[in-house]
């Protein structure tokens, strides 16, 4: 209850902190404009290379505290995550005098710590109990029906609503590795198909991407990394032999429970659209930094909460915890990592006329698995368009970018989207699902055993495949 209470008051806090930021960045008393923020940082924007710093130590502790120092970690992660995150706030705000950055990332940050609470409580809610024999075949099936629906309810929502299901059905046999190929086929490789699938996409259709542009030019490549990942979870969930022994009986029957919360979850996905730069009918609440969109859903996860069966909630063993751990690490990741963002920003205007689809894959994937996936596509579509003399800000001009350029777009969508699996924190639901899976006892990989067992052999070498076939040239 403290740490929930010293949430609200932070962001309280940081809200009245932002509102004086919008007034500046209203009136250009020194901050940039919105369309600024997705440009490329002009020279004296650029923050120095030590401001990076925060969010390295933040990394490193986030992968060496559950090791070394888990008590430590354990009572103190969300101290050390606000701490490291206010030391750049405060350098933006005194310092560099540059507010619209601030008031950027914590509407962003609202926005996501909205949309996964919402959904994580709503999907709480919803019973989906399979009534078969966990077997590889029946896993693997689950998964790919999971990287479907990522497409529909998003990689988030997606992963909220199947995760319980998909650890209820292999209790008698799951080991990390189920939770692994989950984040990596629903959390993450799924959601390239349509803009709902991941928030990258969704910006990219705002900035004037057609809708179905994405499943037209990526429906192939989803196809050949999925079955890959599939394949090869196949073979690994094959050699697990707990649970074979089980002979009970099973009806073979899929029970569902808990609809009105689907209701919820439609509610949330559609609120996503309501936003004053999407529908020109919906009021602004400036200089608040947030909106109609996170108010309804905020009022959703109440509701949900207080009319959701108990019954439910106990079998799915839900808490609160999984939230409030990913609630106060990400604020810390936010604000940590906009020094880092605006420097590849910077570089990526500057050698934007020396890089290859090659190196837009391999750049912003790589920056994707570490760092918000959303501003790294806008800041490499920009660099993209850049190239051939296009403002981004524009949606004939990206149209056009998107009819004649489209490998350079496809290469950035699929790489933002898939590398995202490569770490815990590449997207947002990968840390949500750890921490569900935790909460239920389940000792998960740390962070560089994450990489090191999983990522490193299963995901790169997919990922090169891609690469060879579509990108190197």
């Amino acid at each position: 209850m403290k740490k929930i209470l010293f949430f609200a008051l932070l962001i309280i806090f940081l809200s009245s902190f932002a509102e004086k930021g919008v007034y500046a960045f209203q009136n250009g008393e020194g901050v940039q404009t919105e369309n600024q923020l997705s440009e490329n940082a002009s020279l004296t924007s650029v923050p120095p290379v030590f401001m990076v710093g925060p969010f390295v130590l933040l990394l490193a502790m986030i992968a060496t505290g559950p090791l070394f120092y888990a008590r430590f970690w354990g009572k103190h992660y969300y101290k050390v995550a606000i701490a490291l995150g206010l030391v750049v706030v405060f350098y933006y705000w005194f310092v560099m005098k540059d507010t619209g950055h601030l008031v950027h990332t914590l509407g962003e940050y609202i926005s996501f710590i909205m949309l996964l609470g919402s959904l994580f409580v709503a999907s709480g809610g919803i019973l989906i109990r399979v009534d078969r024999k966990a077997t590889p075949l029946v896993n693997a099936a689950m998964l790919l029906v999971g990287a479907v629906l990522a497409n529909v309810f998003g990689t988030t929502g997606a992963s909220m609503l199947l995760i319980r299901p998909f650890m209820n059905l292999n209790k008698k046999r799951l080991k990390p590795y189920h939770i692994i190929f989950f984040i990596f086929v629903v959390s993450n490789v799924g959601g390239v198909l349509t803009p709902i699938g991941d928030p990258p996409l969704f910006l990219g259709f705002l900035l004037g991407v057609p809708f179905f542009w994405f499943f037209a030019h990526s429906w192939f490549i989803w196809l050949i990394a999925v079955a890959i990942i599939l394949a090869v979870f196949f073979f690994v969930d094959r050699n697990n032999k707990e649970g074979e022994s089980d002979d009970a009986e099973y009806s073979g029957k899929i029970e569902f429970k808990g609809f009105k919360n689907l209701v919820y979850l439609a509610i949330i996905l559609g609120s996503v659209l309501l936003d004053p730069n999407v529908m020109s009918w919906v009021p602004s609440l400036s200089p608040l930094p947030f909106g109609i969109r996170e108010i309804l859903m905020a009022v959703i996860m109440v509701v949900a909460y207080k009319t959701a069966d108990s019954k439910i909630l106990e079998y799915n063993e839900f808490t609160f915890d999984p939230i409030k751990e990913v609630a106060f690490l990400f604020i810390g990741i936010f604000a940590t990592m906009i020094p880092a963002l605006q420097l590849v920003a910077y570089q990526a205007g500057v050698m934007k006329d020396s890089l290859t689809t090659g190196i837009f894959y391999w750049a912003s994937g790589g920056l994707s698995s570490i760092l918000d996936n959303a501003p790294t596509f806008v800041t490499f579509l920009s660099g993209a368009m850049g190239r051939t003399g296009l403002d981004m800000n524009s949606k004939i001009q990206v149209q056009q970018f998107v009819a004649s350029s489209p490998v350079y777009l496809q290469s950035i969508s699929v790489a933002c989207v898939f590398f995202g699996a490569n770490t815990y924190i590449g997207n947002g639901p990968n840390f949500m699902v750890k921490s569900i899976a935790e909460s239920s006892g389940l000792k998960m990989p740390s962070f560089f055993g994450y990489i090191v067992k999983y990522s490193l052999p299963v995901l790169i070498p997919v990922f090169f495949f891609i690469w060879f076939v579509f990108f190197r040239g």
